[in-house]
């Protein structure tokens, strides 16, 4: 009977240890567990930038980012889009609604939210935030990562890509929305077609300026303009305009001459099928790989705030292959790449 219940008592004893977290299971609750949250247990909250998902270019980006974590982790996800036109109140209370609706983390995709994370960050601060493409002392906070890239890099390469493939000597620049972050992919546009071409024509255009910001979102604009610069000569334009560079690839298409894609491998996009012979290569702009990076910082219990900038050296940005029209050009290109990535080139990042 003694044995009994000694041996009771030890299994009782055991139980509660267990019941405390007292063991050396990392994947407990106690104070042992290093393996971050459980997946099932992430709640993502994404709000899109105007054109949300399906714009082929930038939100897309954003989307695989999210789907892979969706994949690989078996993350819950909630997905929300701007509207046209919409003020930072607006694009406040939707952050505010992801955060109050229990979703952790929040990623906002696009500076435009800059100022709604601010005053959301500030007001949850338990809730881990993202914001892509901004660093400005307003969207800065102990619970936001700054998600930034090298746009002007990525950009010097295709401004390579088009004075090579240009036959008249004249490209195009096509911007969505006249801002500081599009006037980093029009510089390294620029300086890399006249490192190659130093008298080369660059025509540029915006096709809106702030506050509106429907420019990221009007094909036909972006047509229209197109359709102008290949009229003035231009037989190659780099597209930096989200869904309006739809309409730039139609007026290429329509003239008989080429255009370049961004942030996307917008070869491979099934809403642009119709057009991508004209797309001769696209300055990739990892924005799914931040966004995953994050989602699984945040799982993991590694989140960091403050600027994240995925430049060229980190394949953060870079140019697309598809369909084979520049493999007669990428000797030159990734020697470019080679010497920005060593220092010997430095691309402007202003105008």
């Amino acid at each position: 009977m003694r044995g009994i219940n000694l041996a009771a008592g030890l299994l009782a004893l055991g139980l509660a240890l267990t019941a405390c977290g007292g063991n050396d299971d990392p994947g407990s609750s106690g104070t042992g567990d290093t393996s971050g949250a459980p997946a099932a247990s992430v709640k993502v909250g994404l709000a899109y930038d105007i054109g949300g998902r399906g714009d082929q270019s930038f939100n897309d980006s954003a989307a695989r980012g999210l789907d892979k974590a969706k994949s690989e982790f078996g993350v819950e996800a909630k997905e929300l889009e701007a509207a046209q036109g919409e003020t930072d109140a607006q694009k406040e209370d939707r952050l505010r609604q992801l955060a109050e609706d229990g979703y952790n983390p929040v990623i906002a995709v696009g500076f435009a939210y800059c100022k709604a994370i601010g005053a959301v960050a500030k007001d949850t601060p338990d809730v881990k935030f993202a914001i892509i493409d901004d660093f400005e002392p307003d969207c800065t906070a102990e619970n936001v990562a700054n998600l930034t890239f090298a746009e002007h890099e990525g950009s010097y390469l295709v401004g390579v890509a088009a004075a090579l493939k240009s036959k008249t000597n004249n490209v195009g620049f096509v911007g969505g929305v006249n801002v500081p972050l599009i006037q980093k992919f029009e510089a390294g546009f620029t300086a890399g077609v006249k490192a190659t071409k130093p008298d080369a024509t660059v025509q540029v255009k915006y096709l809106t300026q702030p506050p509106d910001f429907t420019g990221f979102n009007d094909p036909a604009k972006g047509e229209t303009a197109a359709k102008g610069m290949f009229d003035a000569g231009a037989d190659v334009i780099y597209a930096a305009a989200g869904g309006s560079g739809n309409g730039v690839f139609k007026a290429a298409k329509a003239n008989g001459k080429l255009g370049i894609g961004v942030d996307s491998d917008q070869y491979n996009q099934p809403a642009l099928a119709d057009v991508k012979d004209v797309i001769i290569t696209s300055m990739l702009k990892q924005v799914d790989v931040a966004v995953f990076g994050f989602i699984a910082s945040v799982k993991d219990n590694k989140f960091a705030s403050g600027q994240k900038i995925y430049d060229l050296a980190a394949g953060g940005v870079g140019y697309s292959t598809s369909g084979g029209k520049i493999d007669d050009i990428k000797t030159q290109l990734d020697d470019a790449k080679a010497k920005i990535i060593s220092g010997a080139i430095k691309v402007p990042d202003k105008k």
